[in-house]
């Protein structure tokens, strides 16, 4: 493995597609199936299709509602107003709301795991300061971290719904750097998208690499 940079005092990871190898279904009918089943037993009562069609059409029309160039929803509030909707008893609606959106998470995951060269660039900037800016549901996503052993091993973690604006919004790298209080020129992205996660960092003074870049570079 190669020697670190020394120019670099901090590194920032995008997680799908960079630390986490995930695959989700989210359209499948069969997601919903086993989500509507699931809701019976929470005392909510809602069809499959109509549950997909209910989902589709509340994200979408939050993503909306924001006003955000690159905007972003917390899929447990969406749950909720759907659970709050269709409860056949009284339910317990912001609980049922982020249990719900991790019951739908399970039943579309198709595939989840680490991505072993890149837990090997983790290795290598130990000593550094590092986090993650992701575009992604903390509900689910940092448990799916916590799981396979990185939440842990990273200084911080950003996720997209935390804020209510994804990338390349160049305020989440903002709000990544003002945790790091690093000089920005010091600051390494490594992910696999080129607008998230190269043109944008490096529109704002950081270094950038796509991740496969990043793997031969420190020959991981």
């Amino acid at each position: 493995m190669s020697r670190r940079d020394p120019s670099i005092a901090g590194v920032l990871f995008d997680c799908y597609g960079t630390l986490i190898d995930v695959l989700t279904d989210e359209h499948d009918i069969e997601t919903y199936r086993c989500l509507s089943r699931w809701l019976i037993y929470q005392g909510v009562r809602i069809a499959p299709g109509d549950l997909r069609d209910l989902y589709t059409c509340r994200v979408r029309e939050g993503l909306e509602q924001t006003g955000e160039p690159h905007p972003e929803v917390r899929v447990e509030e969406v749950f909720a107003g759907i659970c709050a909707e269709h409860a056949v008893w009284e339910i317990d609606t912001a609980r049922l709301g982020a249990e719900s959106a991790r019951a739908f998470r399970a039943a579309s995951l198709r595939r989840l795991g680490v991505i072993r060269k890149s837990k090997k660039l983790l290795d290598l900037f130990s000593a550094t300061k590092t986090g993650v800016v992701s575009n992604g549901q903390r509900v689910f996503s940092e448990q799916e971290m916590r799981m396979l052993g990185l939440y842990g091993r990273l200084g911080f973690v950003i996720f997209s719904s935390d804020l209510g604006y994804q990338k390349p919004d160049a305020r989440i790298y903002a709000a990544a750097l003002g945790r790091m209080r690093l000089p920005t020129p010091e600051v390494l992205f490594i992910g696999d998208n080129a607008e998230n996660d190269i043109d944008a960092p490096r529109k704002i003074g950081m270094q950038a690499l796509h991740v496969e870049e990043a793997w031969r570079r420190y020959g991981v």
